[in-house]
């Protein structure tokens, strides 16, 4: 996509601290991180929701992940992925942060405002879903 900043950053068309790349996945620094270390992955075929890539171009990605963190001496971290506005998104292309946590203060910090279950719903969610995995 042409205005994609991701898909300018894979074509070389704006710089960046390249960490991994290969023909299907790239991963670099993130240029506003949360703490030392905070990269993203992405897979270079553009798409601005996880449902809008091919399986097959998502291979890579958590094994990249999984590199970085080691790569980053990170005992802690998170990783995270946005799909739409409200879910907090802001770039449309889908990219995965590898977020080191090194203490309470650097970092990701998340809310969790869980609810309690009602397990019949629930059951009836379970049943509504499975079927269409």
């Amino acid at each position: 996509m042409a205005a994609c900043i991701f898909c300018k950053i894979v074509k070389g068309e704006i710089p960046c601290f390249k960490l991994f790349e290969s023909d299907k996945t790239l991963a670099f620094l993130d240029i506003n991180p949360l703490s030392k270390g905070h990269a993203l992955v992405i897979p270079k075929f553009h798409g601005a929701k996880l449902t809008d890539i091919p399986d097959d171009q998502l291979s890579e990605v958590l094994p990249v992940a999984k590199k970085l963190a080691t790569a980053t001496g990170a005992v802690n971290f998170n990783i995270l992925q946005n799909n739409g506005r409200i879910a907090h998104q802001v770039v449309d292309h889908v990219h995965f942060h590898m977020i080191p946590k090194p203490n309470e203060a650097e970092g990701l910090g998340v809310g969790w405002p869980q609810k309690e279950t009602d397990m019949e719903a629930l059951k009836a969610l379970f049943e509504e879903i499975k079927p269409k995995v």
